[in-house]
This record gives structure tokens, sequence and C-alpha cells, in this order.
């Protein structure tokens, strides 16, 4: 587990409207790397590019070259599923599945992929996932209940073990914590920081404090203006960004001058 990324010269269009622009950077693996800017600068059009998600809006396509330790997951004869099963993503809003149980929404992605377990493997898988993802002993007792009968953290949390339980080698943040009260927001940041021992992780946040705490690397995004192709403007390790920023205009968003 844990893969790099390599992304070249990306360009995204959904149609003919040119989304981003221009981004190359490497995400390095058993690292956490913080996409931030202003909202409409291609933050998560990036991230969904990383497995293929944003794909699922008729006409989206990219140009250039996205590699998972070498791979391109663009090839033609790449299948977008095994990208998304190597590259698990973890949404705004918990999204558990609320008709079935808090066991059942952890295997979910195995269920999809086809795979055969017996119940002590599928409860092996459980167990691992919930502890991954520090859940285990909130709910160890009550695992046939629906996830949505879990708290607002507590459902994020059964996300991230439900994306984890497939094994991926990256796992996707898309402002992870924006619906969530601090306390479930500090849970997921903690989590967040176990959890880069084993994977790469891209998280997307407007919150400046948030990216300072939890990332390796940040990643800057911006736009000239309102229909312009967002830009990948600076990337650096996480101290120097927040601190001594190659570029003005970074530094002018950091310091909530704009955005």
């Amino acid at each position: 587990m844990a893969k790099r990324l390599d992304i070249s010269d990306l360009n995204i269009y959904y149609s003919d409207f040119l989304a981003v622009e221009g981004v190359t950077m490497a995400i390095e693996p058993r690292s956490v790397t913080a996409f931030i800017g202003p909202s409409g600068c291609g933050k998560s059009t990036v991230i969904r590019s990383l497995n293929r998600m944003h794909e699922v809006i008729p006409g989206a396509r990219i140009e250039g070259r996205i590699a998972l330790d070498g791979e391109d997951l663009y090839g033609r004869e790449v299948d977008p599923v095994r990208v998304r099963r190597q590259i698990g993503m973890v949404f705004q809003r918990p999204n558990p599945f609320p008709t079935m149980s808090i066991h059942a929404n952890v295997i979910a992605g195995m269920r999809l992929n086809n795979k055969r377990m017996s119940k002590a493997a599928a409860d092996e898988v459980v167990e691992r996932s919930l502890r991954g993802a520090n859940l285990w002993n909130e709910v160890k007792d009550r695992l046939n209940r629906p996830g949505s009968s879990l708290s607002g953290g507590q459902q994020q949390r059964l996300c991230i073990a439900r994306a984890i339980a497939v094994q991926p080698d990256v796992l996707l943040m898309d402002e992870p914590c924006s619906a969530l009260d601090p306390i479930s927001t500090l849970a997921i940041e903690d989590l967040i920081g176990e959890l880069k021992q084993e994977y790469t992780i891209v998280i997307v946040t407007h919150n400046m404090q948030q990216a300072a705490r939890v990332s390796d690397q940040t990643a800057f995004f911006n736009l000239a203006g309102v229909g312009q192709p967002g830009k990948l403007i600076e990337m650096d390790a996480t101290e120097k960004i927040f601190s001594n920023p190659s570029k003005k205009a970074t530094e002018d968003y950091i310091s909530g001058r704009f955005g």
C-alpha cells in the first residue's frame, strides 16, 4: 500500500470548458497533501480526476498524465473501476448506505467488486477496517444497526472504514470535515495522522488551520477570474507555505486578504 502519484501537464475539461490548466505535481507516499484555495479554483476537480471520479459527469476529459507508481491511470487498457479501487475517496458529507447495517456498509465495496467472502472473513475485514477508522470500540456491540443511526462524525469515520476495507493505495478526502462539529473534526484529523502511516492521503480543505495541522505538503490553487481555468500556483512543504510562501498570491490567501 501507499504509492506515489505523479501529475504532469494536467488539463481538465468539461466539454469545451477548460476547468483546470497545466497542473504538475508529485504526491509522496505515506504523507498528507492538502489542496487549498478559494472556491471554484479547481481543487475538487483535480482530486476527483485522481481516481477518475470526475468522469461520471458527461463530457469530462483530461489531457496530460496521472501516474500511480509509474502506471498511467488513463491508459487505454486501464479499467476506471480498478482505479477507484486503488484510490479510495471520502466525500464532503458522510454518505453511509442508509438501509445497510454498519457491518454491511464496511464491506459494501468488497461486495460491489464481486468478492465472495465467508462470514468469518467478512467479520475480520469489518473489525480491521473499523479499528483502522478508530470506530470499532464505539460500534462493536451494534454492528447490525443501520449506518445512518450513528452521529455525523461516526458516519464519516464509517465511510473511511468502508474506503480502507478494500485496502487502497491512496485515500482522497474532499472536505471531509466541513459538515462536522469541532469534536468530530478533531477525531477525523487525528485519524488522518494515523492513516498516513499506511496510505498516501490527499485532502481538499477550506480550513487553513486544518491544512496546517494535518498535512506534510500543501498545494495552493487559484484562478485569474470568473470563467478562467484553475491553476496550481505553488506547492511546497506545509511549514514553508504557511510561514514563507514563494508567491504573493499564496501569502495573500493564507493571510485572509481574499478567498
